[in-house]
């Protein structure tokens, strides 16, 4: 509790308390909580604001979260596969880089106008969260492989584990669509932050539907049907 209350207080919320209580079968803390406020609706970013021809950006990379739980809960059997120091700072991704996006989504919206759309993407990695950003407009995207961000922590444990980096849960990363001539002034203001980002492709029409191009190949990228963390643990 006293972690929740400094992350309160870094953050400027008032903690409403709640309760506690032990129940059979459950061997370690969990916390479970939810934040409410307020926003002028001027201020208010909504998806369906997003528009064909808008840049799609990803902050940090993919996927902190699944990188961190993967480490962490499955080091024995990444043991050997994987390099022990590598291992190590994966474990901590959920400190460093983290996975917060408060800074770049603040950074973001108070440039106001042409941020049409944020998104985090979580459970189903990027891939999900693609979908998720342009289904309230029924648009298509079209993103580039290669300007996709994937922690080599990531790389090296989705290799050993066959596992889909883009499909494993994607805590800490930022999408955003942005008007094409408004970009600039987003990636230099989260990029002031201190915050990685990138463009990783645009909105298209929806009859081209969600692709992704690698190595100038078009494909249909299809929605995850499960997250990749879920297969691992299954151990398939």
């Amino acid at each position: 509790m006293a972690d929740v209350q400094t992350a309160c207080e870094e953050l400027g919320v008032t903690l409403g308390g709640g309760h506690t209580e032990i129940t059979q079968g459950l061997d370690r803390p969990i916390l479970v909580g939810q934040m409410l406020g307020e926003v002028n609706p001027a201020r208010l970013v909504r998806k369906t604001r997003a528009a064909i021809g808008d840049l799609i950006l990803l902050t940090r990379g993919v996927a902190i979260e699944g990188t961190a739980i993967l480490a962490r809960e499955m080091t024995e059997r990444l043991r050997g596969r994987v390099d022990t120091d590598l291992l190590a700072r994966a474990a901590r991704f959920l400190i460093k880089p983290g996975i917060s996006v408060v800074a770049a989504a603040l950074a973001a919206a108070n440039l106001g106008e042409g941020v049409h759309a944020m998104h985090d993407p979580t459970e189903g990695g990027l891939a999900a969260g693609l979908f998720e950003l342009v289904a309230p407009v029924d648009l298509g995207l079209r993103v580039t492989r290669e300007h996709i961000s994937v922690f080599p922590e990531t790389e090296a444990i989705c290799t050993a584990l066959a596992l889909d980096p883009l499909k494993l849960i994607a805590s800490g990363a930022l999408l955003i669509a942005v008007a094409p001539d408004k970009a600039d002034s987003v990636l230099t203001a989260i990029a002031s932050t201190g915050v990685p980002v990138a463009v990783i492709g645009e909105v298209r029409p929806s009859s081209e539907g969600i692709t992704v191009v690698t190595n100038g190949a078009v494909e249909l990228l299809a929605p995850p049907v499960r997250d990749e963390i879920a297969r691992a643990f299954e151990g398939g």
